[in-house]
């Protein structure tokens, strides 16, 4: 080639070069000629417009399948018509289908746009489905790229599947905290969404250019490759107009702006509490959740995709368990997924034949494959090693860029562990400085608390009730309004108001506005025991639901009506008194000069509640500073946050649910999720549509749930812990094996004083544990039983017992407490301790053990027989549901009688007897066991023995066994029965001691 030839060459190209790179300039990129794919506005809302393409084309009209394509939130609708013979409505269309495509606009250009919320972004595509419903005649595949796909999910769910045939989804995160972009692991995103979400997007929004740089950050080694390919080729038009309206819509066009409401709430929901995967984000009002997604799915996993990436979008398949689930694997980045020639190749071909198949017109297409349910290791994004360097690492050589991803990946898997300690901590000790910080004049209570939440996320989810989100602000709002209509009746503080109403949200707002006027909260159990409860409580004023009006009004005090929904209609008799505060208006009430919101003070009187003690109802009383150690310490040792839905299946008026379970999700930030009882369909559909990760539960509650033989439980549910008091061992290990891997975090908390052990690490099922940082010190005293009288040492004081020794346990008086009881000079003089009503004892490692209540010891001639180490020895054997010990008098002494039930199909048998008491002292195990058809339930699923043990001894028969002279059980007879009755025998005790008040 001559001189002149390479430099006429070089001067074309460079002319060339100069003419395109102009035109770039002048018009933003190469005029390629081509127009966009004809469509028709058929529906205009503020919200969207929606487009159906070819709807005027009189050769091929549409007619197949309608398939309603949904863009990412900051991408613009035509990214599914970038050019008609490679985007998707062309292709779509060419086979037959009916293209849709939803247009949100651009929130900066449009009316309110910048006002607009990710729920508002679902309800638009659910109306859609319905517009395309009516227009078509045929159920709506509906199909969405990145967060488009988030969107069509949601949308579903949000529908319960209605009128969608198949959901179909490109690069669509649902896992979002298992793999995001960079590798950055989702326990420091979290915090920073969280912060992003508060402080940030409340008052900024983000414009078109953000978040194409943005998104163009997220991959800047393509992003620069692309660039400079495009300047190397600068002189040959023919080579760049193929490519040319698929840069120009990456580069500049296909960006739009975003609200900061919807991302704000996007960070909230699905980055920082991954709500997608676990259930319980909320659109509008309503908890959705996408495990009731029932229609079939179809995933495009992008191999290459860093923002997309495969574990995070095969998260559907732990998300959606009763869908019918598929993916279609490609080698592709992000945005090759649905812009350019391997979409137009694979993506939209197979979407098509998807279609047809779900139709009926066609075979399952080839490379579409059913999603495994294979859960990846932890420091896994889907993104393999090797697809990563030979993906990026061609593009690094080409522009000579280095990367340090893999090195920045295997730093932050190295300190993965401390990081998550550190998040722990950074929870926890706020908390224990605050409990620290209390004084008996420190004004802290429940109203208190909600009202301060209200202040730091007033659009964040309050509680949750019969498919209903209420949020912080809304629940102030209404709690307010409901103390003025208590003031406009004469409600004061100190006023002792006895709350009669089943869980419901009226009933915790009641007893809200009764905590921010500074009244008693007089909490009544519907029981048989209602009069002597409202006598014992000193009430002077009953607020009820209308259920319980006729009950209320036989009570005696005036009684006030909350509650009951809006259509009620309630038969108030003239004469009676009742006031209906809903008719109240709170606008006509002035506020009193004496009001303060929220006066209750540390050692005030907040809550009387109630329990059955010795066959009787007591009343106990709880000061704010009880409630709120309980609230502090249950969301320290729960380590209870803003991500967690803590659901009470048990009813209101039960001191667990008080003082842990409301106290403590009030303390954590954590959503309360409320139900109408404990149904095993009710609880798996709440579980998941809420998003629970923490039940609460009483006694032996989860039996209903735990041995319904039929009950259908998802294994993937979100459930990470069960927190409450008085759980059986048996069915605390039956627990955590049908509820793997949730744990089991057991409570032992006296009403009265302050004395909270709990059992964090759930190591020992059956021990309750330690004191809780921040509870008052406990010792376990000697303690006899007989006599009730504490044993001394040589020195007059009461003696402290040592390891394995039972006592009683004893809570050191704070000077928070306004409690009855308290006694001086016990372990040195001027010392201050409150007794409980139950016997410890202390193992090696400092865990505190239940061995009975003191009054309800067995005094059997053999010795002392405590009740809760046979429950937990026998409970722990297969065949056996629950037990009781108790006390049955035989002459004058006692026998200790065993009664159990079995589960459904099993039997039991001498020798299971003898195995389970295998580790108990031969002393220690009962005289009798016997089984029985049922053993009574309370109201608060505490097991009950009193109707045992008026019944006397058990029969003999096969199912009733007697201890031998030789400690091995044996079938009870009639001789071995008279045997027994025929004994009489003193039981004493002796050694120094003192009286125990209270104890008689």
């Amino acid at each position: 080639m001559s001189w002149s030839e390479v430099l006429n060459g070089t001067v074309r190209r460079v002319v060339a070069t100069a003419q395109n790179g102009l035109e770039v300039v002048r018009l933003g990129g190469l005029e390629t000629e081509a127009r966009a794919t004809d469509f028709r506005i058929v529906e205009r809302r503020p919200m969207y417009r929606l487009r159906r393409y070819f709807a005027d084309d009189e050769l091929s009209p549409p007619s197949g399948p309608p398939v309603v394509l949904v863009p990412p939130m900051m991408m613009s609708a035509d990214v599914y018509d970038v050019t008609q013979d490679q985007g998707a409505v062309g292709i779509l269309h060419s086979m037959g289908l009916d293209p849709w495509v939803v247009d949100f606009g651009s929130p900066d250009s449009e009316e309110g746009g910048w006002d607009r919320t990710l729920a508002d972004h679902v309800v638009a595509i659910s109306e859609i489905i319905d517009r395309v419903r009516r227009e078509t005649g045929r159920d709506v595949h509906l199909a969405g790229y990145s967060q488009g796909g988030m969107f069509a999910y949601q949308a579903a769910a949000y529908r319960r599947c209605r009128n969608v045939a198949s959901l179909i989804t490109f690069g669509a995160p649902v896992d979002t905290l298992a793999a995001l972009p960079f590798g950055i692991p989702g326990d420091l995103a979290a915090p920073a969404a969280g912060f992003l979400a508060e402080h940030v997007f409340t008052r900024l929004s983000i414009a078109g250019w953000m978040a194409r740089t943005g998104f163009q950050l997220l991959d800047p080694v393509k992003t620069a490759k692309s660039r400079i390919d495009f300047l190397r080729q600068l002189h040959d038009r023919e080579a760049l107009l193929p490519r040319e309206q698929q840069r120009r819509f990456l580069a500049t066009d296909g960006w739009v702006a975003w609200s900061g409401p919807a991302v704000a709430e996007l960070l909230t929901q699905f980055v920082m509490h991954n709500r997608m995967v676990s259930g319980g984000f909320v659109i509008g009002d309503r908890p959705v959740t996408l495990a009731e997604l029932t229609c079939p799915i179809l995933a495009f996993v992008g191999e290459v995709d860093d923002i997309g990436q495969p574990t995070a979008v095969r998260g559907i398949r732990r998300a959606a368990r009763k869908a019918e689930i598929y993916q279609y694997t490609m080698r592709s980045g992000h945005f090759g997924l649905v812009v350019g020639s391997i979409a137009a190749q694979q993506t939209w071909p197979v979407t098509g034949e998807w279609v047809r198949w779900r139709a009926g017109d066609g075979p399952r297409p080839q490379g579409i494959e059913p999603m495994q349910g294979d859960e990846p290791a932890v420091d896994q994004t889907g993104v393999s090693v090797t697809d990563r360097i030979l993906h990026t690492g061609a593009s690094i050589a080409e522009v000579g860029v280095e990367t340090v991803r893999g090195v920045l990946g295997a730093t932050a898997q190295a300190v993965r562990g401390s990081r998550e300690l550190t998040a722990e901590a950074a929870r926890a000790l706020p908390r224990l400085v605050r409990l620290g910080q209390i004084q008996p004049h420190t004004r802290i209570s429940m109203g208190k608390l909600l009202a301060e939440a209200g202040e730091r996320s007033p659009r964040s989810e309050c509680f949750l009730f019969d498919d209903r989100a209420y949020t912080n602000e809304a629940v102030n709002t209404r709690i307010d309004n409901v103390v003025r209509g208590l003031i406009s009746t004469g409600v004061r503080p100190s006023t002792r108001v006895g709350v009669l109403m089943e869980t419901r949200p009226s009933a915790l707002v009641a007893i809200s506005a009764l905590s921010r006027i500074g009244a008693v909260a007089v909490l009544l159990p519907p029981t048989e025991d209602l009069a002597e409860a409202v006598q014992l409580g000193g009430v002077a004023t009953i607020v009820a639901d209308p259920d319980h009006l006729r009950v209320a009004e036989r009570l005696g005090p005036p009684v006030l009506i909350l509650g009951g929904g809006e259509t009620r209609v309630l038969d108030i008799r003239p004469d009676s008194g009742t006031v209906d505060l809903e008719h109240i208006d709170p606008d006509d009430v002035p506020l009193p000069a004496w009001y303060r919101p929220n006066p209750g003070r540390a050692n005030e009187l907040a809550f009387v509640l109630f329990g059955r003690f010795g066959g009787r109802v007591e009343a106990k009383h709880v000061t704010n500073h009880r409630w709120a150690l309980s609230a502090f310490g249950t969301a320290t040792a729960a380590n209870l946050g803003s991500g967690d839905t803590v659901y009470s299946i048990a009813p209101l008026y039960h001191s667990s649910v008080v003082l842990a379970t409301l106290g403590g999700a009030i303390v954590g930030g954590s959503r309360i999720a409320l139900s109408r009882g404990l149904d095993a369909d009710r609880f798996s559909t709440e579980v998941h549509r809420y998003g629970v990760t923490v039940v609460a539960y009483t006694w032996t509650m989860l039996r209903e749930l735990v041995d319904v033989p039929d009950f259908e439980f998802d294994a993937s549910h979100p459930i990470r812990l069960f927190i409450g008091s008085g759980m059986p061992r048996g069915l605390w290990l039956r627990t955590m094996k049908r509820f793997a891997p949730a744990q089991v975090l057991e409570f032992y908390a006296s009403t009265e004083g302050a004395v909270v052990l709990a059992n964090v690490s759930g190591a020992k099922p059956g021990s309750k544990g330690r004191p809780l940082p921040g509870s008052t010190p406990v010792r376990v005293a000697a303690y006899d039983p007989v006599t009730r009288r504490f044993l001394e040492d040589e020195h007059g004081l009461v003696r402290e017992c040592g390891v394995g020794e039972v006592g009683l346990l004893l809570g050191q008086a704070t000077g928070h407490e306004a409690v009855n009881g308290a006694i001086r000079g016990v372990f040195t003089a001027g010392d201050a301790w409150v007794p409980t009503e139950h016997l410890f004892q202390v193992d090696a490692d400092g865990d505190h053990w239940l061995m009975d209540e003191r009054n309800a010891v067995v005094r059997t001639r053999r010795g002392l027989v405590y009740g809760e180490p046979i429950v937990c020895a026998l409970g722990a054997l297969e065949p056996i549901d629950l037990v009781v010990n108790y006390a049955v008098q035989v002459g004058d002494e006692e026998v200790a009688v065993t009664a159990v039930t079995l589960r459904p199909g099993m039997s039991l048998t001498a020798s299971d007897l003898a195995d389970g008491l295998a580790e108990l002292d031969e002393d220690r195990c009962p005289d009798l066991i016997h089984v029985v058809p049922e053993i009574p339930i309370s109201t608060s699923y505490r097991p009950r023995r009193s109707a045992l043990r008026v019944a006397g001894l058990p029969n003999p028969g096969a199912r009733s066994w007697y201890r031998d002279d030789d400690g091995r059980y044996r079938r009870l007879t009639k001789a071995a029965l008279a045997e027994l009755q025929g004994r009489a025998a003193p039981t004493h005790l002796t050694g120094p001691s003192v009286d125990v008040p209270g104890g008689g």
